[in-house]
């Protein structure tokens, strides 16, 4: 659907709801397309999503490292 910007600016909650219907509106300015309404990604970030689905207990980020390993981070390791 195509509309004016006079009538994007007097239908703008109708021309909302035709977006997240799936409707492609272009807004023109007399007979030129300037601009496209498109809607947002609505992703919802949900706490404990992987609950239950990662085995152990996982690494103790605060346990020192051991020599070896500590040598690799610092570059000093092969």
């Amino acid at each position: 659907m195509q509309v004016t910007v006079h009538a994007a600016k007097t239908h703008l909650s109708k021309l909302i709801e035709a977006v997240l219907a799936g409707e492609e509106v272009v807004i023109a300015r007399g007979k030129h397309p300037v601009v496209k309404i498109v809607p947002l990604p609505q992703n919802r970030f949900t706490i404990g999503v992987l609950k239950g689905k990662i085995a152990g207990p996982g690494p103790d980020f605060l346990e020192p490292m051991d020599a070896d390993e500590l040598a690799l981070w610092e570059g000093n390791g092969t």
